[in-house]
């Protein structure tokens, strides 16, 4: 299963470069890729354009939103990697109170 989502860095270029060297090559902490391995994402690719980011997410079938969540709440590394990236990262404007990432909905698809 695939999901797509959205979320807005802070307008500023210093902020947008800085949070772009978190998500470098070795950017990212080690106890990070681990949580999101760990809860049977197979894949995770962040796009940007302007201060508008864009998730890809890919997960296996014993992903669970519920669950990540629950995992993350419970690991003090997640939370504090969390608190770090908020730093750079601002809500969309219809995002729910404390929602970081939106999910976005899927209005088309060609396939072959």
């Amino acid at each position: 299963m695939k999901y797509c989502f959205a979320l807005d860095l802070k307008d500023d270029p210093a902020l947008i470069a800085e949070y772009e060297r978190w998500h470098a090559p070795g950017g990212v902490w080690p106890e990070i890729l681990e949580s999101i391995q760990a809860a049977g994402i197979e894949a995770l690719e962040i796009y940007r354009t302007g201060n508008r980011l864009f998730m890809v997410m890919e997960v296996g079938d014993d992903f669970s939103f519920e669950k990540k969540a629950a995992a993350d709440a419970a690991n003090l590394r997640v939370e504090a990697w969390e608190e770090l990236m908020w730093k750079f990262q601002q809500p969309l404007p219809w995002a729910k109170p404390g929602e970081k990432w939106v999910r976005m909905e899927k209005i088309f698809e060609l396939k072959k």
